[in-house]
């Protein structure tokens, strides 16, 4: 999952690179009429969206907001800058840093109360990392190991119950290296044999961390997995 930063840094190049050649102001344009939307209009729409989730981890105001889209339209319509780019960089990321330090800790603390309830459930088992983890169904096949290739079906979850992806809502399972996921998979489905299904509650050290995986995951979030094990691809001679 790609970092926060490199995509909000990007887009807010894109967004002012153009400063950098001065030109006239444009000419005010008069609103436009509220419309059913076209194709056409859906994609700038959709392209307004990707740009709203590169700039989630800043955490804006509306306030916030409307400065940001000043810069915005000041460098895709190249009007005269207010700023030099280049001496703010530092403090874009400064801001960055800042801003999605204050999310994680108040994930972390929700996520930290979730897994004390959830620890004291029946059945669960809290391993030294941290990771709880809940069989759901019993599997009698083999036991996979971190080298291994695995298929499996899962749902996850976050903490508030939302769905930031899941194999089975796309009806197809995913089959990767047990070695090349989040700690907490690596971990608990090495705990797993074929034909089960556990429940995983991962800490955000075993997950994405104080970074996140934006825009779904936030920053020091606590995820939940519902993991079945289907198949450990067999191995190369």
């Amino acid at each position: 999952m790609r970092h926060l930063m490199s995509w909000s840094l990007a887009l807010l190049w894109c967004a002012t690179l153009a400063t950098s050649v001065p030109a006239q102001p444009a000419p005010a344009q008069p609103a436009p009429a509220q419309t059913a939307m076209t194709d056409e209009h859906k994609t700038f729409y959709a392209l307004g969206l990707a740009l709203s989730q590169s700039l989630q981890g800043f955490g804006l105001t509306a306030e916030e907001f409307d400065i940001v889209k000043g810069g915005l339209a000041d460098g895709i319509l190249k009007r005269p800058p207010q700023v030099e780019v280049q001496e703010y960089m530092p403090k874009i990321q400064a801001l960055q840093q800042a801003r999605t330090a204050v999310v994680a800790a108040a994930e972390q603390k929700a996520g930290e109360a979730f897994i004390t309830k959830a620890a004291a459930a029946p059945d669960v088992t809290k391993t030294e990392s941290g990771l709880l983890l809940t069989t759901i169904t019993a599997g009698e096949g083999a036991t996979p190991t971190a080298e291994d290739t695995v298929t499996v079906n899962y749902h996850g979850t976050l903490i508030d119950g939302s769905v930031f992806d899941s194999s089975v809502q796309r009806g197809k399972p995913a089959t990767f290296k047990l070695s090349g996921v989040i700690k907490c998979w690596t971990e608990g489905v090495q705990r797993m044999k074929v034909g089960g299904k556990s429940r995983l509650v991962c800490p955000p050290q075993l997950a994405y961390g104080e970074r996140g995986a934006p825009p779904r995951i936030k920053p020091g979030a606590t995820l939940i997995f519902e993991v079945e094990l289907l198949e450990i691809a067999a191995k190369t001679p």
